[in-house]
């Protein structure tokens, strides 16, 4: 599995990549804001390590950028900065993880692989959409949404069938169990509500037949 390793300091950069190349890890380095926008493109990557006090540019400007692009890889911030409000921030951000300095190398790695478990079981995505289904949270392109306990079933009947058109009777048994109403609105009502929160162009209407979640396949 391939980790990059975002890292200014020669000395701690070098231990990084020495330690995760003997536990069996291709590394990938980069030193400065630039060179990891552009690594962070390699499909191949399962990983991110993150300093935030890179020499061109913020840590965290490096996070938004990945997030806002849709690039959901793992985010483990290594940082000197070890307030409570930069941890929330990074986190809210869109890592998956903080650790500041000085760290144990043993710690690093059980969160590495930690974070390189499998997700499938407890997590669903489409597009830039990621909704965990044991907490019940709710990201878009990296950016955390709250959502009440019926948007979040509504959007999971959604994720679960992307661009598949969904009828107004499917979603209203679905998510309400409830007899299809010609004259409810209730499902119109809740497909509002996500669009507010999760921003326009995801969910579309299908005039005369429902509504879709609209995922534009990856050519990247």
């Amino acid at each position: 599995m391939k980790i990059l390793v975002v890292e200014d300091e020669e000395r701690i950069a070098s231990f990084l990549e020495k330690g995760l190349t003997a536990s069996g890890f291709v590394v990938e380095r980069a030193g400065t804001g630039g060179e990891a926008l552009a690594a962070g493109s390699d499909s191949e990557l399962d990983l991110a390590i993150l300093d935030l006090g890179l020499p061109d540019m913020d840590g965290l400007d490096v996070l938004r950028r990945w997030r806002r692009e849709g690039n959901e890889v793992p985010v483990i911030v290594l940082t000197a900065r070890d307030q409570v409000g930069d941890r929330i921030r990074g986190l809210s951000l869109g890592a998956d993880d903080y650790l500041p300095k000085p760290f144990a190398f043993k710690e690093l790695l059980a969160r590495v692989r930690a974070r390189l478990r499998p997700r499938a079981a407890t997590t669903l995505e489409a597009g830039g959409l990621r909704l965990d289904l044991l907490t019940r949270e709710v990201w878009v392109y990296g950016r955390p949404v709250d959502l009440t306990v019926r948007e979040f079933v509504l959007l999971e009947e959604f994720v679960r069938h992307p661009n598949q058109i969904l009828t107004r009777e499917r979603l209203l048994g679905g998510v309400w169990k409830l007899q299809f109403d010609p004259r409810s609105n209730l499902v119109d009502v809740y497909v509002r509500y996500l669009r507010r929160k999760l921003g326009d162009g995801l969910i579309e209407t299908v005039r005369g037949e429902g509504y879709r979640l609209r995922v534009l396949p990856n050519t990247s």
